[in-house]
C-alpha cells in the first residue's frame, strides 16, 4: 500500500473508528441507496446483478464490490477493492448514489405532477359523464336557454300580414298580363320529355322570376316530362353570388370545409376529415335553378358553372382527404369519389343585352324573350292587383300609376302604397270606432299623387307625340337593357359665312359612331336634296344630351338635316329607326320591338323602320302604324304621305 493510501485509511478510519466504523459507514451507504430505490426493488436489483451474497457478507471488499455493482448495475464489476484503494471506490459510489437521488428527486416531482394532472382531467372526465348524463335525462337546456326560446317562440306568433308585393303577384300563368308570347316559347322548352336550359330576356317587373316559378309548376303536372313533384325552384342573384378562388366558399357549386383551415364539424375537425359543402346546383337537382341577373355573375365562376352543366355532377378535392381512413364516413367518401349530382335545367333571367352575356352559356341555352309592357297592360296590371288586394279605385288611378312606370311590379307597388294613404286619409277624417274586420278604402288620384311626391318620381315618357309639323325636328328611337326609348332630335342650317367653309356641330356626349351617323347622313343629304353641306352651318342637337352611341339613330339625323335644309316639315306624331349607308340605304338595327313599344307609349302614329326588319314585328299586334323602309327616298314619300293625308280634310 501507497503511504498516500496508508494515510487516507488511517484519516478515514480514525473519522469512521477503524473498521467497524467503516462498516457502518457502508452499511449508511445502503440505506440510501435503499431509500432511494426502495427496499424492495434493492432485493430485486442485487438479485439480478449477482450480488444479493455478498452485500450480505461480513468481509467489507465483498460489501463494497456489491455496493458498487448496485449503484452502477453493472454485474460485470468483480475486483474485489484493496484496503488501499477503498477512497476511489467510495468516492465512485458516492458519486453515483448523489446521481441516483438527484435523479429519483426529479422523477418524483415529475410524477407528482403527472399525479396532479391526471386526478384533474379524471375530474373533467366525470364531470364530462355527469353532463351526458343530465343531457340523457333533461336534455341540454338550462332556464336561461329555456327562456330564450320562449321568447322565440313568442315573435314567431306574433306575425304581420303576407306583404303587398307577395299577395298581389300571379298565382298562375293566366294571370301574367303581356306575356302570352314569352310564355308559350318557356314553356315549350320547360314542359317536354327534354327540357333545355333557358335565359330569358327583357327589361324589369315585367314577370321573368314569376313566370319561371310557375312554368316549372305546370311541367310538373305533366306525365311526359322529367319533373317529379317534389321537383325544386332554387333561386338566386347574379349580383350576390360570391366565391373564393381557394375554394374555401362556394355557395352556388359547393365547397370543401378543410379540418385547419375552413372549419369542418368538430367530429370531423377532430378526427382531421374534409367536410363537403353541397351547393344550389345539387340542391336543384331534378328540378330548376333559377338565377336572376345572370349577367352580373363573376366570369370565373360562369366558367364553372358550364363544367356542371356538361357534367351533371360536381367534383369535391382535398388534400387532407384520406379514402384509406377507416374513421371517413361512406357519404364523404362517396361524394369525393362520384361527385354531387347536380341534373337540373338553368333559367337564367337578364336585363342585358345578349351580346353581354357569356357566349359559352348562350350556346347551351334557348333564349326566350318578355316583352316591354305597354300602357293599356300596365292598367290591366293595376286593376287587376285591386281586385285581389280588395281594394276600390278612381276610375283616373290606373291611366295616372302607368304613367309613371313601364314596369308591371313597379305599378303594383305604387298601387300598393296608394292604398296606404287611402287609409291613412280614411281613418284621419273618422272618429275611432269599432275596428272593422278588413279595411275599406277607395284609392284616389291624389293617393297616387302622394306616393309620386314622396317617392321622387317622374313620368316615364316625358316626351310625346303632337299634333302639327317642324322644320328640322323628328324623333328617333333607342333601347338600352330592353327598354326602348324617345330620342328628340333637332337639326338647324345656316349659310355658311364664308363660302363653301360651313361647319357641323353635335352632342360631344353623344359618341363617336353618333357623330359617324352625322357625317354620314349629311353626305346622304348632299345627294338627295342637291344641297352641299359645306355651304352652310349646320348644328345637330339630341334634346336632353346622353350617349346615343349607335348607328341606328341615322335615319333620323338624316330626316332632321334634311328638313332644316330643304325647310320641310316633319310630323311630330313620327319615330324613326335605321342605320344608314353612305348611299342612302337603311339597314337593319337592333331592338325594333323595344323601340315600336316606347313609340306607342309616347303615343306615335307612325314608325319607320328598315325593310330589313319587317319580319319581326308582327302584324296588328303593335298598336301603331309600321311602315317599313329600305332607303331614304321610302322614307321621305312616307312622311309626305302622311303630312298629305293630315292635310285631306275629312
Amino acid at each position: 500500500m501507497k503511504g498516500a493510501d496508508q494515510a487516507y485509511v488511517a484519516r478515514f478510519r480514525r473519522k469512521t473508528g477503524g473498521d467497524e466504523g467503516m462498516r457502518r459507514y457502508i452499511a449508511a451507504l445502503y440505506d440510501v441507496l435503499s431509500n432511494a430505490i426502495g427496499s424492495d426493488k434493492l432485493v430485486l436489483r442485487a438479485g439480478k446483478l449477482n450480488a444479493l451474497k455478498m452485500m450480505r457478507s461480513p468481509q467489507l471488499p465483498e460489501r463494497v464490490l456489491a455496493l458498487q455493482r448496485l449503484v452502477f448495475e453493472d454485474p460485470t464489476l468483480d475486483r474485489l477493492p484493496q484496503p488501499g484503494k477503498y477512497r476511489d471506490a467510495i468516492a465512485e459510489i458516492e458519486d453515483g448514489l448523489a446521481d441516483l437521488v438527484a435523479q429519483r428527486s426529479v422523477e418524483e416531482k415529475i410524477d407528482t405532477k403527472v399525479n396532479v394532472k391526471m386526478a384533474e382531467r379524471h375530474q373533467d372526465y366525470l364531470k364530462d359523464l355527469k353532463l351526458e348524463a343530465l343531457r340523457e335525462d333533461g336534455g341540454p337546456e338550462t332556464p336561461a336557454t329555456q327562456k330564450r326560446l320562449a321568447e322565440l317562440e313568442a315573435l314567431d306568433k306574433q306575425k304581420l300580414t303576407t306583404s303587398a308585393l307577395a299577395l298581389l303577384r300571379p298565382s298562375a300563368l293566366a294571370e301574367v298580363v303581356g306575356q302570352e308570347s314569352a310564355i308559350r316559347s318557356l314553356l315549350a322548352k320547360i314542359s317536354s320529355p327534354y327540357p333545355q336550359h333557358v335565359i330569358l330576356y327583357g327589361p324589369p317587373g315585367v314577370g321573368k322570376t314569376t313566370v319561371a316559378r310557375l312554368a316549372l309548376e305546370v311541367a310538373k303536372r305533366r306525365d311526359y316530362t322529367p319533373f317529379a313533384a317534389g321537383a325544386p325552384f332554387v333561386e338566386a342573384s347574379g349580383a350576390t353570388l360570391r366565391w373564393d378562388p381557394r375554394e374555401t366558399t362556394n355557395p352556388l357549386l359547393g365547397s370543401v370545409h378543410d379540418p385547419i383551415y375552413q372549419g369542418s364539424r368538430r367530429e370531423f375537425a377532430e378526427t382531421g376529415i374534409p367536410e363537403p359543402r353541397l351547393g344550389l346546383v345539387t340542391k336543384a337537382h331534378g328540378g330548376v335553378l333559377f338565377i336572376d341577373e345572370l349577367g352580373e355573375m363573376d366570369a370565373n365562376l360562369q366558367s364553372k358553372l358550364l363544367k356542371v352543366l356538361e357534367d351533371k355532377r360536381f367534383a369535391f378535392e382535398s388534400s387532407y382527404f384520406d379514402e384509406s381512413d377507416p374513421s371517413v364516413p361512406a357519404y364523404i367518401k362517396k361524394l369525393f369519389r362520384e361527385g354531387a349530382p347536380a341534373d337540373f335545367v338553368l333559367i337564367g333571367a337578364t336585363t342585358r343585352d345578349p351580346e353581354e352575356i357569356d357566349a359559352a352559356i348562350r350556346s347551351r341555352c334557348a333564349e326566350v324573350y318578355f316583352e316591354p309592357l305597354s300602357e293599356s297592360q300596365i292598367r290591366e296590371i293595376v286593376t287587376g292587383a285591386a281586385r285581389r288586394l280588395g281594394a276600390k279605385f278612381e276610375r283616373g288611378v290606373p291611366k295616372l300609376i302607368a304613367s309613371y312606370t313601364i314596369e308591371g311590379r313597379k305599378a303594383v307597388q305604387i298601387l300598393a302604397d296608394a292604398f296606404g294613404h287611402a287609409l291613412e286619409r280614411r281613418s284621419a277624417s273618422k272618429s275611432k270606432t269599432k275596428p272593422e274586420k278588413a279595411p275599406q278604402a277607395t284609392i284616389g288620384e291624389g293617393d297616387v299623387a302622394e306616393v309620386v311626391q314622396s317617392g321622387r318620381l317622374i313620368q316615364h315618357t316625358p316626351v310625346r307625340a303632337r299634333r302639327g309639323r317642324e322644320v328640322g325636328k323628328v324623333f328617333g328611337l333607342g333601347v338600352s337593357h330592353h327598354v326602348g326609348s324617345l330620342i328628340e332630335i333637332e337639326a338647324v342650317a345656316f349659310p355658311s359665312a364664308e363660302k363653301r367653309k360651313g361647319t357641323i356641330r353635335f352632342n360631344d356626349t353623344a359618341g363617336s359612331m353618333a357623330k359617324d351617323s352625322v357625317f354620314n347622313a349629311s353626305s346622304v343629304v348632299r345627294a338627295v336634296a342637291g344641297l352641299d353641306p359645306v355651304d352652310y352651318d349646320l348644328h345637330v342637337n339630341v334634346v336632353g344630351g346622353g350617349d346615343i352611341d349607335g348607328p341606328s339613330a341615322a335615319l333620323a339625323i338624316f330626316l332632321a338635316l334634311y328638313s332644316a335644309l330643304t325647310r320641310t316639315p316633319v310630323p311630330q306624331d313620327v319615330a324613326s329607326t335605321g342605320s344608314l349607308s353612305i348611299g342612302g340605304k337603311v339597314r337593319a338595327v337592333g331592338g325594333v320591338i323595344e323601340k315600336v313599344y316606347a313609340a306607342r307609349q309616347a303615343g306615335m302614329r307612325l314608325v319607320l323602320i328598315p325593310k330589313e326588319n319587317e319580319r319581326e314585328i308582327r302584324a296588328g299586334g303593335t298598336g301603331v302604324q309600321i311602315v317599313p323602309v329600305a332607303n331614304v327616298a321610302e322614307a321621305i314619300d312616307a312622311l309626305k304621305a302622311k303630312t298629305r293625308k293630315r292635310a285631306t280634310p275629312r
